[in-house]
């Protein structure tokens, strides 16, 4: 499929740049370079013109999966869904997911938090020589839950870093250590496998620290990517940068590189993403398929125009799609409802001999749905059982939560009959998160009480199933028992603890309490709360016409780095125009934090413009 078809140079070497800053472009236009008869593109900024030196295509053979993405980027969009397109454009995940179904979406990409990247580790080929690296992505080992229970239980260190509080932990380590108690590789692997599980990605950050500083560690260029990730994490991009300056320069590979990437994604900060994928090019270092796949979840979430430049990229630089990158594209194609777009790209997938995996499969399924393709959603589903679903149980998780959008309640309980003798975490989850969306309360507490007797004690994460039922459903009081429970077991508290009970109290009209929740898990702990928490409270401030408040959630949001996504703004002009109140400044606001309207935002400007026009005033004046 990915014709080699490069310059006399390579591109690399060329003063060749893709990506600019975040903004909107028209369509590429050709003009001729007189001084070496090559043609090249350029593009039309708002804040000026860019040119990219790279010859443009007269025609001739292109990559099938780049013609069926170019062909159908804009267009197989009903009417029904033309605004909701236009709210994707500069949109993020908030506006993206299909209520109904999000929770196929957790289990495809295998993350319960919108802030972690969808770092593809797993999908990189592992040399032998790193196989005894640190445990570094979220994502890069699989373990159950049970397994990592097992392991949690039998590493020590992990026990004392749990036990330890943040000022006594380095004492308390190495009193250990004084002790005789050996500290290989692999009890440091495992412990911050354990931490990064858990998201205490402070402690785990301390610990490798101490392990520095007291030299119980040799450090390569893993160990310092993982610790530069944990830096992003904990401390934020700027530190993390900074970070980088105090490696040697022997050890700031790719991979280094990579990571710092990953996590500009993840904070979905276009600029710095953009200029560390430039910094990987000019650098001299190969251009991943991760790299690549990290750049199409970022235009994916922000500007899925881009995308195409992504795989023009690809294609010039013989960067192989992988699953994942192909996963990304059906996802963005079924998000925009351009389902026959979405079906082609699968097409190419399967000529490529890359056939879709469990997840891809869901995937597809849950765009069918959301798109009202009942029946191509039931044969796909039907697909996915095979002949005997009690011998595929690992399909059964999404089944659980894929029927239930469908409404099949039969087909939600057979397929938790199949499980329930012997059920795994990950199925009781699915079960009442699926019984909670038919309205079956009962039976979605009975799955939670039966996990309860099954694990003697389970972390807040199979709290938050049961406590996001329960706000689905407005049952405030029932909600505030669950908590109460969480906490006399002792039960570790985190964003997604708080996004479940701040939409408890958002669903019962307790809006300054959900607020009141969100200003105090801010203050009082080192993770920041979900951009979907804060979310929530701004809808509720903005359809109250609430300016203050509608104001002081979107400052918080600022000051707590989520920035750059559109929705934040378009809640925000709501709550003027709701409150019937012009907006001073907006426009230069947005220009300022580098937001460019699309056209939904613009109609929302035009209506909280002291200044506009009406055709009274006209008459008037």
């Amino acid at each position: 499929m990915w014709a080699i078809r490069r310059a006399p140079n390579p591109i690399r070497n060329q003063s060749c740049c893709i990506l600019f800053n975040h903004a909107f472009y028209a369509k590429p236009e050709a003009f001729s370079n007189l001084d070496n008869g090559v043609q090249y593109s350029k593009v039309c900024l708002i804040n000026g013109t860019y040119h990219l030196k790279r010859p443009v295509s007269g025609g001739g053979f292109h990559p099938p999966l780049l013609l069926v993405w170019g062909r159908n980027l804009s267009s197989q969009v009903g009417p029904k869904s033309s605004d909701k397109e236009d709210d994707l454009e500069d949109g993020f995940s908030d506006l993206e997911v299909p209520p109904e179904t999000e929770k196929i979406e957790e289990l495809a990409e295998k993350n319960d938090d919108e802030l972690v990247s969808e770092v593809d580790s797993a999908e990189e080929d592992v040399d032998e020589a790193d196989k005894d690296s640190l445990a570094f992505s979220d994502t890069e080992t699989d373990y159950s839950e049970k397994e990592l229970a097992k392991k949690s239980r039998s590493s020590p260190v992990f026990k004392i870093i749990m036990e330890a509080t943040r000022p006594s932990l380095n004492s308390a380590l190495d009193q250990w250590v004084e002790a005789g108690n050996p500290l290989g590789r692999g009890e440091i692997s495992l412990a911050l496998l354990n931490l990064r599980k858990r998201r205490w990605y402070g402690k785990a950050l301390q610990f490798m620290e101490w392990l520095e500083t007291s030299k119980r560690l040799e450090y390569g260029e893993r160990e310092y990517a993982s610790r530069l990730d944990l830096v992003a994490k904990v401390q934020g991009l700027q530190k993390a940068e900074n970070y980088i300056d105090k490696i040697p320069k022997s050890f700031r590979g790719e991979f280094l590189y990579r990571t710092l990437l990953a996590n500009c994604v993840a904070a979905v900060n276009v600029k710095k993403a953009e200029e560390v994928f430039n910094k990987i090019r000019d650098l001299g270092f190969p251009i991943s398929t991760f790299a690549c796949n990290q750049l199409i979840l970022l235009y994916k979430r922000v500007d899925r125009k881009k995308i195409a430049d992504v795989l023009k990229m690809m294609e010039k630089e013989d960067v192989k799609p992988s699953l994942f990158t192909y996963r990304l594209l059906i996802d963005t194609k079924g998000r925009i409802h351009d389902i026959s777009g979405m079906e082609e790209v699968l097409a190419t997938m399967k000529a490529e001999g890359i056939e879709p995996d469990l997840y891809v499969q869901a995937v597809i399924a849950k765009h069918y749905i959301f798109a009202s393709e009942n029946q191509k959603a039931e044969t796909l589903l039907k697909n996915i059982e095979g002949d005997d679903i009690s011998k595929n149980r690992a399909a059964c998780k999404l089944l659980l939560t894929l029927y239930a959008a469908l409404g099949k309640t039969d087909d939600v309980e057979r397929i938790w009959n199949v499980c329930e003798q012997n059920p795994r975490l990950e199925e009781c989850l699915a079960a009442i998160e699926a019984w909670g969306k038919l309205g079956k309360v009962e039976d979605a507490e009975k799955v939670f009480e039966k996990m309860m007797k099954s694990w003697k004690r389970l972390s807040s994460k199979y709290y938050n199933v049961l406590l996001k039922v329960y706000a689905n459903h407005k049952l405030l009081s029932k909600g505030k028992e669950l908590a109460k429970r969480m906490s006399d077991n002792g039960c570790r508290i985190g964003p997604l603890t708080w996004d479940a009970l701040v939409n408890l109290y958002v669903g019962a009209g307790e809006v300054e309490k959900a607020d009141t929740i969100l200003q105090k898990a801010s203050e009082q702990n080192q993770v920041k709360p979900l951009y979907n928490s804060y979310i929530s409270v701004l809808e509720k401030y903005a359809d109250r016409g609430d300016i203050h408040n509608a104001e002081k959630i979107f400052h918080r949001l600022r000051q707590i780095g989520y920035v750059g996504r559109m929705r934040q703004y378009q809640l925000l002009l709501q709550a003027y125009a709701n409150a019937k109140t012009p907006a001073y400044g907006f426009r230069e606001r947005m220009k300022a934090d580098n937001i460019f309207p699309n056209k939904t935002t613009l109609a929302q400007l035009q209506a909280v413009d002291a200044f506009r026009k009406t055709q009274i005033s006209e008459l008037l004046d």
